[in-house]
């Protein structure tokens, strides 16, 4: 079943109702996919597949992605019955008790739930490389990080092993693996997803749950599934209007929009960001936006030692909340360096600051409520450099803290909505010089997803599809063995643009992440191969130029914008393969 791994959890959900393929037929090809690539992605790290057949022998409930194949991260969503290690061994042995209502609403919506993915300790860094699992890796790349904490399930998504993933977020969690992996992530409004029914919230708001996937229509239909609290929450988001599948492909309007390019810390963007949220910028004016460079003031440093106490406290928390569980005693020798010494700084935190820290974090959120007064949307890039090389995020015994205090300079902006509780996505438009995905940071006002579910299906109208224009991967050898021939000669209105017509995959690169991403349009066009990481598609470019959004577009940036002469490109197509 690898002809239909490049299409959406929607498409797949719809071939399943069509009865054009089997629930098994997903999970097998799923099971397939995750055994091909994950030694060398690392991205999964508990197979569930006893589960998942389990699951479809009982009989799948009739929901909007019934037989699809969906991966859980180790951290959060509860499996009854499953070890939940949260990256950490002190929990390598923990068996949930039951399911969270999460899950619980993931397996009423009819997803087929077949592993669990790489997080680090107890999601504490942007990267995600624990010593319990060690490093999950980057399927552009396989040097560079994932991101964190949800990098395991990015790298599942990126790779073709699933349409989409469980993913949560304290402080980017969700966002910055898929800028890293070159995905669509949505962090939800403030307690728009229940974490019952053992949580009320945690981290006082700063952790939301929700997902990582290739299409923006996914995310807003699993949203829908999802949302919503449960008897006895501590507090709600604010009710939505419809739902958010039908706010997918409805013109945003004329938006009032701020970008910013530079940081609240001392470290500045790197080049590669700055040229992205430039050419989003120039992108979204010519769309009709007013479009000026703006931002909130955000005081760094109380942003910083605030969001530091709370998530020192939670960690705090969450250690002796878990040895309750274990029955074990915590002791430096069972976690890793850096969560020890935010623990023992836990322990030291007086119930008076921690409740000077969430003074100071709503003291912020009422100023930047106050900029989203003017500004409907805040344009950022959502991390400060492109994906990193791995192994840059380590404490060492002298500078316990360093993998913190390094993870600034990286994660300058996510951090603020977390502390706010607004929504906000990042969007793949760019790729740099290197072949690393740039992705594109929009916050919304408190309590409106609907406005950024709206976006990325506008922009489409101003983007090129594949035939037009296609971002390179390393040239390998084909291999047969993993060739397949697409069927859509065998019913062209199943198997059709409609599949993809909300896909980020064309909207941006149509890119062959690990040879598994490529949109059915390609597809279509070409007739393309699957190929593992170990045979990219056979295709290259001399030239690796940054590519966005716009320059596919053919869209020129305002005189005034352009800071050097433009390179020509030589624009490599792919050539047909024979059927």
């Amino acid at each position: 079943m690898n002809d239909v791994a490049f299409l959406d959890a929607t498409t797949q959900a719809e071939l399943v109702r069509e009865k054009q393929v089997k629930p098994e037929e997903l999970l097998e090809g799923a099971i397939e996919r995750i055994e091909r690539l994950n030694p060398q992605l690392n991205a999964v790290v508990l197979p569930m597949y006893d589960q998942a057949r389990a699951a479809i022998a009982a009989g799948l409930p009739d929901g909007p992605f019934t037989g699809v194949p969906f991966v859980l991260k180790d951290l959060g969503a509860m499996y009854a019955g499953v070890v939940q290690t949260q990256g950490s061994a002190f929990c390598k042995d923990l068996i949930s008790p039951l399911d969270s209502e999460l899950t619980r609403r993931y397996k009423e919506a009819g997803l087929v739930i077949c592993a669990k993915t790489n997080t680090p300790e107890f999601g504490l860094t942007p990267t995600t490389e624990s010593v319990l699992f060690g490093p999950a890796h980057n399927p552009w790349n396989l040097d560079h990080t994932t991101g964190g904490s949800s990098g395991g399930s990015a790298a599942a998504v990126a790779s073709g092993m699933v349409p989409f993933a469980h993913a949560n977020d304290g402080g980017g969690s969700i966002r910055i693996p898929a800028s890293c992996c070159g995905l669509f992530g949505l962090k939800p409004t403030r307690a728009r997803i229940t974490h019952g029914p053992l949580i009320g919230d945690l981290m006082t708001g700063l952790v939301n749950e929700h997902c990582v996937s290739r299409s923006v229509r996914d995310s807003a239909a699993l949203l829908d599934a999802t949302a919503g609290s449960m008897p006895g929450d501590p507090y709600a988001a604010p009710h939505q209007e419809r739902p958010y599948i039908e706010e997918v492909g409805t013109s945003p309007g004329r938006l009032r929009i701020a970008f910013t390019t530079s940081t609240y810390n001392t470290e500045p963007l790197h080049e590669d960001c700055i040229a992205a949220v430039k050419d989003a910028a120039a992108l979204l004016a010519d769309l009709g936006h007013e479009v000026e460079e703006a931002a909130p003031q955000v005081p760094s440093e109380q942003l910083t030692q605030s969001f530091t106490q709370l998530w020192a406290a939670g960690n705090t928390w969450a250690i002796d909340t878990l040895a309750t569980f274990t029955g074990k005693q915590p002791a430096e020798e069972d976690f890793e360096i850096l969560t020890w010494a935010l623990y023992k700084m836990g322990q030291e935190i007086t119930a008076p600051q921690y409740l000077t820290a969430i003074a100071a974090l709503q003291t912020l959120a009422r100023q930047i409520a106050t900029f989203h007064q003017t500004y409907d949307v805040w344009l950022t890039p959502t991390l400060g450099k492109p994906p990193v090389e791995l192994g840059q995020f380590q404490s060492t015994p002298d500078e316990p803290m360093l993998g913190f205090t390094q993870a600034a300079g990286f994660v300058p902006f996510t951090p603020i909505q977390n502390a706010t509780g607004q929504p906000a996505m990042s969007v793949p438009l760019y790729w740099n010089d290197a072949g690393l995905p740039i992705g594109l940071h929009f916050v919304g006002r408190f309590g409106d997803e609907a406005t950024l579910f709206r976006w990325p299906p506008s922009w489409r109208k101003r983007v090129p599809g594949p035939a037009e224009s296609r971002r390179s991967a390393p040239s390998a050898a084909p291999d047969d063995s993993t060739r397949f021939e697409p069927d859509h000669r065998r019913d062209p209105a199943a198997l059709s643009s409609r599949a993809c017509e909300c896909l980020i995959a064309p909207l941006t690169q149509s890119s062959p992440i690990a040879g598994n991403c490529l949109s059915w349009s390609a597809i279509q066009q070409y007739g393309t191969p699957i190929h593992g990481l170990e045979s990219y598609l056979a295709h290259t470019s001399a030239d690796r130029g940054g590519v966005s959004i716009r320059r596919r577009a053919g869209l020129r940036p305002p005189r005034r914008a352009r800071r050097r002469p433009r390179r020509r490109r030589t624009v490599h197509r792919l050539h047909r393969r024979p059927h």
